[in-house]
């Protein structure tokens, strides 16, 4: 016996990257319904060998169906989310609206799966920030092992990450740059993404910070541990798919890297490439439609006593976004609904 699950945003990148994941791992889905604003409805979109065609989700009723997978924003989660745990289905969020909520879980199941038993306060599941969801992966079974202090992270963004017209910008800035006449002035980003960097992601807070920097911070507490200290410098790179990150970890106890390298081994959903030579580490191009998050460049800090780098680099679109979502449904059917 299977679920009935709704994907809500189906025709954005997430949402098409949630079907193409449900069909690969083959969840148990019984009965299956897309759903999209009014102005893409009947878009046709794949699962697995079959086409589904768009439901409006404003007029759906989520009565007696099992769990919801939302990549719709936030603006528009607000107003769907509580009609649909209020019918009884379990909503799994894809935007920032709920991850900072006490009464509702933030997940990422290789780091936090316990915590899926809160989900019954609201019957919502927060999904994190996609640098945040990598970077955790990584944290955790070093912060296991030695008890860490402090992060000092600098992220390489994809445009992916700021849908589609982010990925669209930059394939037609890139294309202008060798046709002067075809000048393509920055919409999406503030300052010309092709051939460039912007180390500003999300709105300035007071603080100085971005808002995408300050996500990192409140949800590496709240997944992780509250006593770890972590700063963030988030940056968007021309990349279209696959973010990438140079972590700093200092812990309370001394963590020799060929036991840190032998610890991320074993762990869950995490790939080790870590060679001392040309090409011995994996970037955003190879790590594209893979599952895994993937760790390079371990090394010793030799200016803090107990200091740790690495290189942290996943599919932003999976384990960022989509990957994360299916891993929380399959962990709340696991361990809570036990129908599959």
């Amino acid at each position: 016996m299977g679920y009935r699950v709704v994907i809500a945003g189906a025709t954005g990148n997430v949402g098409r990257e949630m079907l193409n994941i449900l069909a690969e791992r083959q969840f148990p889905v019984d009965e299956i319904a897309v759903l999209a604003s009014r102005r893409s409805l009947g878009t046709e979109v794949s699962f697995g060998d079959k086409t589904l065609t768009t439901q409006d989700l404003d007029a759906f009723d989520f009565t007696g169906w099992d769990m919801a997978l939302f990549a719709i924003g936030s603006d528009a989660t607000k107003k769907y989310a509580p009609k649909a745990a209020a019918a009884g289905c379990v909503v799994i969020d894809n935007s920032s609206l709920y991850r900072y909520d006490a009464d509702v879980p933030l997940i990422v199941p290789e780091v936090n799966p316990q915590a899926i038993h809160g989900y019954d306060k609201k019957n919502i599941i927060a999904n994190p920030n996609c640098s945040t969801a990598q970077m955790v992966v990584a944290l955790k079974p070093l912060h296991d092992r030695a008890r860490i202090k402090r992060v000092v992270v600098s992220t390489y963004q994809s445009v992916s990450g700021s849908g589609k017209e982010g990925i669209d910008e930059l394939w037609d800035q890139t294309k202008s740059i060798y046709n002067p006449t075809d000048d393509k002035p920055a919409k999406k980003f503030t300052k010309q993404i092709a051939f460039n960097v912007i180390p500003h992601i999300d709105v300035f807070m007071d603080s100085g910070d971005t808002k995408e920097e300050w996500k990192m911070v409140a949800e590496t507490k709240k997944i992780v541990d509250p006593s770890i200290k972590v700063t963030a410098t988030c940056v968007r790179v021309p990349v279209f798919v696959g973010h990438s990150e140079a972590v700093n970890i200092e812990t309370e106890d001394f963590l020799d890297e060929d036991e840190a390298r032998d610890i991320l081994r074993e762990a869950p959903g995490i790939m080790v490439i870590d060679k001392r030579e040309d090409g011995g580490y994996v970037t955003p191009v190879e790590c594209v439609g893979d599952f895994a998050t993937f760790v390079s460049r371990i090394r010793q800090d030799s200016t803090i006593d107990n200091g740790l780098n690495l290189w942290c680099v996943s599919d932003n679109l999976r384990k960022g976004a989509a990957l994360n979502a299916v891993q929380i449904a399959e962990l709340l059917g696991r361990e809570v609904l036990k129908k599959g």
